[in-house]
């Protein structure tokens, strides 16, 4: 799953000497890395796992066009019908990445 973050990696000015060092630190084999002071992590860790729960993503004002009848049924089910259609274009949207990732 993708995250909507405020800062990005394009934000960083990337200098001539940090590109040396990521081309030097790239070039090493990954025999070369030295994993003593962290647990390999396994299956178990990965099944406790949850998502950042500080985690938000960033909320921007949007006006958009809805047919009338789409509008009434989100507000039938009282306050919050923003949030429900944020939650609906979401899950389309994660639908559509775990779609497109299984086909590539």
């Amino acid at each position: 799953m993708t995250k909507i973050v405020r800062k990005t990696l394009a934000d960083i000015k990337v200098t001539p000497a940090m590109k040396r060092h990521l081309k030097e630190l790239a070039s090493r084999p990954d025999s070369e890395i030295d994993f003593s002071d962290i647990p390999e992590l396994t299956e178990d860790f990965f099944k406790g796992a949850i998502r950042n729960p500080f985690y938000r993503p960033v909320k921007k004002q949007v006006t958009v066009r809805l047919d009338s009848d789409i509008i009434a049924w989100l507000r039938k089910k009282g306050t919050g019908y923003q949030t429900r259609m944020n939650a609906l274009l979401r899950s389309a949207m994660l639908k559509e990445i775990t779609t497109k990732q299984r086909q590539s």
